[in-house]
């Protein structure tokens, strides 16, 4: 059910069908997305129109959720940008939409090179350097002039481990995706006049790092969380289902001090009419039981002339347990973290 890869190569033979599939600790493919063949001619030449890129940054603080995001979604590109006040409740969030994804850079493969776009209205730069990741925003207009600015790095040495997948979707799709969690993280955000410095004891952060093709019509489920154990360890979590053919493997795993323990099949229990109710995640080897306790509902909807999107992003408590692979049993008592439903059309 988990096939794990440990040989590097290229992720698409000449014909641009996956070379392997399955989940590695480390990113072992080359993202070589120039070999994309999933129409015929003259078809073919509306390929790059299809294929999906984006880098999604996150960082739990003790005071509050923000996120920043660079897409490339083939025709158009998506930058928002995103923070949660846990005390208050108060989430604010804005997006751009920009044709065609011009003036937005995302390199090749996930350990290498930086993320860029600028414009009069916003600058998002997302660099990887030798010892991490390092994140740079500048929104002035933010929050009707409120304005939102970030500078903070992510401790990221090569040994840290990340849930790396490559599965299909369909006959001719596929999905490419990194997640890192628990990554300390030093700086500072600025938003308006409140200013909060980032200590690495205390904040942690993450990337969702995805490249493909996906089908037109796509859902699906994910789960998130970075915290600290009481002993000080760093834990986290990354569960996933809904999307691709995941017979070969899954995102599921527990991190636990920047290393993977995976699990396997994890069944998302939850009232879809009602996402404040609590939510239930169970494994197939009885390895993950947890209780969600949501507490804030961020929806966000996109609707333009091709692609329309729908996500209930639930910011919530994780308690209950996990066995890590050495048999550990791990105890979560109010590790905040999100869970969420996603419909798109894109």
């Amino acid at each position: 059910m988990q096939r794990e890869i440990t040989q590097s190569g290229a992720l698409l033979d000449p014909q641009g069908r996956l070379t392997q599939v399955g989940w590695s600790r480390f990113p072992l493919r080359d993202c070589n997305l120039e070999r994309v063949a999933f129409y015929s001619p003259p078809l073919s030449l509306l390929q790059p129109l299809r294929v999906k890129r984006w880098d999604y940054y996150a960082v739990f603080t003790p005071r509050r959720f923000f996120s920043a995001t660079i897409a490339d979604l083939g025709y158009a590109g998506n930058i928002f940008v995103y923070t949660l006040d846990f005390s208050t409740g108060v989430l604010h969030e804005e997006g751009l939409v920009i044709p065609l994804s011009k003036g937005i850079t995302l390199p090749r493969n996930s350990t290498e090179g930086e993320s860029h776009f600028e414009d009069a209205r916003a600058r998002l730069s997302f660099r990887v350097t030798p010892t991490g990741r390092q994140v740079s925003v500048a929104w002035p207009a933010f929050d009707q002039g409120k304005g939102i600015t970030a500078e903070f790095s992510l401790h990221c040495p090569p040994t840290h481990e990340s849930m790396t997948i490559v599965i299909p979707i369909g006959q001719k799709r596929f999905y490419y995706n990194r997640k890192i969690n628990g990554l300390p993280a030093g700086g500072f955000i600025q938003y308006g006049d409140e200013r909060e410095e980032l200590n690495p004891n205390e904040s942690l952060g993450s990337l969702d790092w995805g490249r493909g093709v996906w089908e037109y019509s796509s859902f699906w489920n994910w789960a998130s969380a970075s915290g600290f154990l009481p002993d000080g360890r760093t834990v986290g979590l990354n569960l996933g289902c809904g999307f691709g053919d995941l017979s070969a493997a899954t995102e599921n795993c527990l991190i636990l001090q920047g290393r993977i323990h995976k699990l396997d099949q994890v069944k998302f229990a939850y009232d879809a009419h009602d996402y404040m109710r609590p939510w239930k995640f169970t494994d197939a080897e009885g390895r993950l039981d947890l209780d969600f306790a949501p507490f804030k509902d961020r929806t966000a909807r996109t609707e333009l002339v091709v692609i329309t999107s729908e996500v209930h992003q639930i910011f919530g408590r994780y308690s209950g347990r996990v066995v890590a692979d050495d048999g550990e049993t791990i105890r979560l008592d109010g590790l905040v973290g999100f869970a969420e439903e996603h419909h798109a059309r894109w």
